[in-house]
């Protein structure tokens, strides 16, 4: 709109002052430098097109300087903020109290951790009450023994039973997180700076936006981190009841009709 109005104000001016021989053939100054200004018109439109980008970086640059970061952890109001915790990763809130993260390397490495362990919980607080349901099913389907002990409990540090495992079983479990640790390292050494710790290259449902990577990011590390607090619930709950997890809790594992009926053969419902 500013580069219409200005184009029409020169036009009329230069008709306004043009002299009646400014019409004849031979004298076409005027109407050259109209053709002059009209030509560089689209140039001009870039021009302003690239500034006006600038100004909304600078502005948007000057709006996250002026939103510095809090002095104290969100997770821990009473501590002052760790140094390296600065909000960039994702699901971080500060929380660090011992001072473990030294530098930002570090910090990384420990994030790196953090992410696989939160997957292995993740697959671990999945596989526990779904062991506890169906593992005495397939061991009489295979005509083998089962590995629950006789509360449907399973093997565990606080359990006991682990002598019941192959020991096969436990020599595939480290190889497979040797090689998961080798392809991390790989691919960490590969990438340099542009590495997100516990990324391995696996795009499948990967948001594309990097406000949706964040927020699967986010997703990912605040589940593992309940995860990692539901197995070791798990773990000390069936160490003090001397009962299965799904033994305990049965309206989430089993029919609600067999679970009526159970909690009316017990006497809970009269």
């Amino acid at each position: 709109m500013y580069y219409i109005i200005m184009k029409s104000l020169v036009l009329a001016f230069a008709l306004i002052t043009a002299p009646t021989s400014g019409f004849a053939p031979i004298q076409i100054n005027n109407f050259q430098k109209l053709s002059s200004i009209f030509a560089t018109e689209a140039n001009e439109e870039g021009i302003a097109a690239q500034l006006e980008a600038t100004a909304t970086e600078i502005s948007n640059a000057s709006q996250s300087k002026a939103s510095p970061l809090p002095v104290n952890s969100a997770s821990l109001p009473f501590l002052p903020r760790p140094q390296y915790l600065d909000g960039s990763l994702a699901g971080d809130v500060g929380f660090d109290p011992l001072n473990f993260a030294k530098s930002s390397s570090s910090l990384l490495n420990y994030r790196e951790a953090e992410v696989k362990h939160a997957r292995l919980a993740m697959l671990a607080a999945a596989g526990w009450p779904v062991s506890e349901v169906f593992d005495k099913k397939i061991a009489a389907a295979f005509n083998m023994a089962p590995v629950l002990d006789s509360s449907d409990r399973v093997p565990s540090l606080l359990n006991g039973g682990l002598g019941k495992i192959s020991p096969a079983y436990w020599v595939g479990c480290l190889g497979v997180a040797a090689v998961i640790d080798i392809i991390g390292s790989l691919r960490s050494k590969a990438a340099n700076d542009t590495y997100l710790p516990g990324d391995f290259g696996l795009r499948f449902g990967y948001p594309e936006n990097e406000e949706g990577q964040k927020w699967m990011q986010t997703a990912e590390i605040k589940n593992g981190r309940l995860a990692m607090i539901a197995v070791v619930g798990f773990a000390i709950q069936e160490f003090v009841s001397k009962q299965g997890v799904v033994d305990e809790t049965p309206l989430f594992f089993f029919p609600i009709v067999d679970t009526l009926h159970k909690y009316a053969n017990s006497g809970y419902i009269q």
